[in-house]
This record gives structure tokens, C-alpha cells and sequence, in this order.
């Protein structure tokens, strides 16, 4: 019996210990994206190329984790050179002052559908936010090398105007709203 409770005690620490710790995005699986409607009846998508994160958690899961992320404004990525050119230009993200949009955590709850609200706070052109991002845990599994790797997915809107990005402020042209869409592999340190 005392055999039988000492493996299941092993086993239990196990299944904690191969969790928790301290994570970093895998840009080579991992992606940054956007979406504006244009003129008001189509869509830009973009990307952004550099970007970094990290999670820190204590157990399987995302309860409680820490999380802070970044994105390298110059990396901007729309497929049209003059566009992104004009987007880290003062006009918009103005790169060479502020180089960075930086996300910080502070809190994360469960919702009743079992995935996680990510609250914290957003750094854009120098202007903090409060913002709550719903985020989908896609679990923690070993690579093809046996390196621990967890998935997360993010979707929410930010209003580019709140962070001052005010080249057409009617919203007639380039809208308001921009949908940014998360999709991060990081791997256990």
C-alpha cells in the first residue's frame, strides 16, 4: 500500500512540476496578425515579423500566470512597402519614437466555458490602457525534440484612436477598430 500511494504522490508531482515554469514564444511557430476594414467595405490584413513573450505559471494550466509580450513596430508587414513604410511613419505607429507595443499582465480568471480572460496592460506610442483579452489555452504537450511546448490563442479590438493613431480620425477611410489575432507556441526554459 505505502508503494502504491508514494507512486501516486511521484505522479502527482510529475504532472505538476512538467507544467510549471517559465516560457518563451517560439517565433518559428507562433504569429501576430490584424485586420482593418478599409473604406468601409474591404479589409487589410496585416502581420508583424519580430515580436517576443513570455509566460511564467505555476501549475498545468494558465491560472495565475504572469504574461508580458512585445512587438517590434518596424516589423510591420502588409505586403505593400509604401503602406508599411507609412505605418511606422509619424502619420501612424511613429517607430522611430516608439519602436515597441508592449503587454503586461495583471490577472487572469476562468470563464464558464473553461477558457481564460486576460486582463493587463497595452503600451502603444507611449499611451497605457487597461485591456481584457478572452485567450483559448490549447494545452501543453513534448515536441519532436521532448522540449515541453504550450499553446495559446488570443482575438480582441483595439481602438486605434485610444493609442493615438489619429490619421483619418472619422473612420471613413481606415477604420477605428483593429482586430489583432494571437497565435503563440512557447517553449518551457
Amino acid at each position: 500500500m505505502k508503494k502504491v500511494f508514494l507512486s501516486f504522490v511521484f505522479a502527482l508531482f510529475s504532472v505538476v512540476a512538467f507544467a510549471q515554469g517559465s516560457w518563451e514564444v517560439d517565433p518559428m511557430h507562433s504569429s501576430v496578425n490584424f485586420n482593418i476594414k478599409h473604406m468601409g467595405i474591404s479589409f487589410v490584413q496585416g502581420r508583424f515579423d519580430k515580436f517576443e513573450g513570455r509566460v511564467n505559471n505555476n501549475g498545468a494550466n494558465l491560472d495565475n500566470a504572469d504574461f508580458k509580450f512585445g512587438v517590434s513596430i518596424r516589423s510591420i508587414n502588409t505586403g505593400v512597402d509604401a503602406r508599411d513604410r507609412h505605418l511606422v511613419s509619424p502619420d501612424f505607429f511613429d517607430a522611430e519614437k516608439y519602436p515597441a507595443i508592449e503587454f503586461k499582465s495583471t490577472s487572469i480568471t476562468k470563464d464558464k466555458n473553461n477558457n481564460y480572460i486576460l486582463k493587463g496592460k497595452l503600451n502603444m506610442k507611449g499611451i497605457e490602457k487597461e485591456i481584457s483579452v478572452p485567450v483559448i489555452f490549447g494545452g501543453i504537450t513534448k515536441n519532436k525534440e521532448g522540449k515541453e511546448i504550450m499553446g495559446i490563442q488570443a482575438k480582441f479590438t483595439v481602438n486605434r484612436l485610444d493609442y493615438g493613431i489619429k490619421y483619418d480620425p472619422t473612420g471613413a477611410g481606415i477604420a477605428k477598430e483593429v482586430e489583432v489575432s494571437l497565435y503563440y507556441e512557447l517553449i518551457k526554459q
